[in-house]
């Protein structure tokens, strides 16, 4: 499945080397600006990079955008019947899913590879363990993403607008109220509070951890229990709508 949804993104990687490019734009852009606004709280609130504390949330952010798109290809899918062929094919319901979130995250590893590489010269230590056990944690919570991304698509299959207002109002928050771009810490009570509802808060925890080269500690465990515990609820509900559907 996943090979499938990868063809059309081989005869045309526009949209792979655009993504490629769209990271590196924040890192330039917001990095500096991060490091304007801590100011000397720099090293108390992020640790002794900035880069090491802000990379890992870019990826984590590359890879949100990415797999919520999963839903926006289904909505193609619709228009030229696709979808409901591939239904009447013998594979499983869960691979329909997995594929199609896999495929998203295929782009990611050469993103990470390219901004890992670029980043490192400005002080970014690279952990190669920490680095990989990272990337199969953003896999594993893609899916569970990319799995809900399909959900809300046969949701709204008939007000198709409706997918980019959810998609847009619940990402947004969950973003900021992570603390991916900015430290949470010098946040209001309010939010601090809301962040430990929040399971992208500990993805992020966890990709900052890994990517520290801490692949034994509490953050990286916590990170694998909200990773297993999204994929576990996508996976759910996506197979759900699907069957509903095809009824």
């Amino acid at each position: 499945m996943m090979t499938r949804e990868l063809r059309p993104v081989l005869r045309d990687p526009f949209s792979v080397i655009f993504g490629m490019i769209q990271p590196l734009v924040f890192l330039a852009l917001f990095g500096p600006l991060l490091v304007g606004s801590l100011g000397g709280q720099a090293q108390t609130t992020v640790g002794d990079s900035v880069w090491q504390w802000f990379v890992p949330s870019i990826l984590v952010m590359t890879a949100l955008f990415g797999t919520t798109t999963v839903g926006a290809n289904l909505l193609f899918e619709f228009q030229t019947g696709a979808h409901e062929r591939m239904l009447v094919t013998p594979l499983s319901r869960p691979s329909l899913l997995i594929g199609r979130a896999l495929k998203e995250m295929a782009p990611l590893a050469a993103q990470a590879v390219i901004i890992v590489a670029v980043m490192i010269p400005f002080g970014f230590t690279l952990y190669p363990a920490g680095a990989l056990v990272g990337f199969l944690l953003l896999a594993v919570f893609g899916i569970g993403i990319g799995s809900l991304s399909y959900a809300l698509a046969i949701a709204v299959r008939k007000q198709e607008w409706m997918f980019w207002a959810v998609q847009q109002t619940v990402i947004f928050p969950l973003m900021i109220l992570s603390g991916m771009l900015l430290p949470l810490e010098t946040g209001p009570g309010w939010m601090q509070v809301a962040a430990k509802f929040n399971p992208l808060t500990y993805l992020v925890n966890a990709e900052r951890a890994l990517f520290a080269g801490d692949v034994g500690s509490a953050a990286a465990a916590w990170g694998w229990v909200a990773a297993l515990g999204t994929v576990a609820v996508g996976l759910a509900v996506g197979i759900r709508s699907m069957r509903r559907s095809a009824g």
